[in-house]
């Protein structure tokens, strides 16, 4: 029986409902499926081959997400504090395009190496990534749900 990933694809700015509606699904949708990289029970044999519960991507205004200098006021949930918490807990990867990050002014150190910028600003959890991660995630048998 061949289990469906969902991939998130996120496109909304943090400040959208959408992307806080999309951490609400991931953190539902992880909860219900019980699935951590954290078991008590040791099946190397079995965890091995088993795939992420849950494939996300930050792409477009989302990219927003990963920049370590957004502030947010402390009424207001830091949505980005909050995708790494959840990635820490699940062990999940948070891939963001590489190109729209740029063009947002969000870079790794290797990417302000190359374009010499004078910075870096990814926050940690997140990876800067080509659209060709993308591809694969919908190469497999995945539900694709945009936000």
């Amino acid at each position: 029986m061949t289990t469906t990933t969902p991939l998130l694809l996120i496109t909304a700015d943090p400040s959208h409902p959408l992307a806080h509606l999309a951490l609400r699904y991931a953190r539902t949708y992880l909860a219900n499926t019980g699935t951590t990289n954290n078991d008590e029970t040791d099946n190397s044999d079995n965890n091995e081959n088993v795939p992420a519960p849950l494939n996300i991507f930050f792409y477009a205004d989302a990219a927003n997400t990963a920049n370590r200098l957004r502030w947010q006021s402390a009424d207001q949930m830091n949505i980005t504090k909050e995708w790494q918490k959840l990635a820490e807990q699940y062990q999940l990867t948070l891939p963001v395009c590489v190109s729209t990050a740029l063009s947002r002014g969000i870079s790794d150190s290797e990417n302000s190496t190359r374009h010499q910028l004078n910075s870096e600003n990814l926050a940690a959890g997140f990876k800067l990534v080509g659209l060709s991660e993308l591809a694969m995630m919908m190469q497999g048998d995945c539900r694709l749900l945009q936000f």
